[in-house]
């Protein structure tokens, strides 16, 4: 009796310390697997830090060529991309920089910036487009784009001449069926950007995000009046009242009516 107790007693204590071994073999794999997991991983990093290098780029290099395609290429380069000829853009910048006080900074030269804001009239180019052709930041792209829009609006009363017009020929015959009518005027939606609290109140009813704009031009097709800054859920005849009743207000005489 007393036998078979202490050979119990020794195959406890033996399948209890099979079972330690085991647990002690266990953590011994699971740490050695971690460590070389971890070696890996620092090998894949410097492999890929100091040996695999992308090819570095000289952004002001890839600049002063691409500008110099832009406008001291050829002169088709210049009026398809600029819309305007070397020599007219050569003009332009020493008219805004003379005339309205554009000043060039220590990294941006007065033909870039000039460059950048016909570029991205002529073509609807979003600031990021603008980026990647510039190697420029679109930080800097939006305060330049200001700065030239600035300039532009103080040479605009010198350099936009009116003329006289007077309804004649065919363009007189149309007319006629438009009695004591001077122009003719519509809305129009912009698309905009706005943060996420102003969405829904510049979300037009085609789920656009949008700003609604009144137009009104003259038999000569010249703007006489112009109202922006509505929101897209805005109705045009909610614009409309604004623009008859606000301070600065679309004046309509007496006797006359808008088509």
């Amino acid at each position: 009796m007393e036998s078979s107790i202490v050979d119990a007693l020794a195959t406890s204590r033996k399948c209890r310390r099979d079972e330690e071994e085991e647990e002690e073999l266990e953590q011994v794999f699971f740490i050695i697997v971690s460590v070389v997991t971890m070696l890996l991983g620092a090998l894949t990093w410097y492999h890929d830090k100091y040996f695999v290098k992308e090819p570095t780029q000289n952004l002001e290099l890839e600049r002063h060529s691409f500008l110099n395609r832009l406008y001291r290429g050829t002169e088709t380069d210049c009026i398809e991309q600029l819309r305007v000829s070397k020599k007219t853009f050569f003009k332009l910048c020493r008219i805004l920089q003379e005339k309205g006080q554009l000043v060039k900074t220590k990294n941006v030269p007065i033909d870039e910036v000039v460059a950048m804001f016909l570029h991205i009239l002529a073509h609807n180019l979003k600031y990021r487009v603008v980026h990647f052709s510039y190697c420029r930041s679109m930080e800097t792209i939006s305060r330049q784009f200001k700065n030239v829009l600035r300039a532009i609006m103080k040479v605009s009363k010198e350099y936009l001449k009116f003329h006289e017009y007077n309804l004649e020929g065919s363009v007189e015959n149309k007319w006629r069926w438009f009695k004591n009518s001077i122009g003719a005027l519509d809305g129009m939606h912009i698309p905009v950007t706005v943060s996420a609290e102003d969405r829904p109140r510049y979300r037009n009813k085609k789920g656009d995000i949008s700003t609604n704009v009144l137009g009104v031009c003259g038999p000569d097709l010249r703007f006489i009046y112009v109202l922006p800054g509505w929101e897209g859920l805005a109705g045009d005849s909610r614009v409309l009242r604004d623009a008859l009743r606000r301070q600065n207000c679309l004046h309509i005489p007496n006797g006359n009516i808008m088509k």
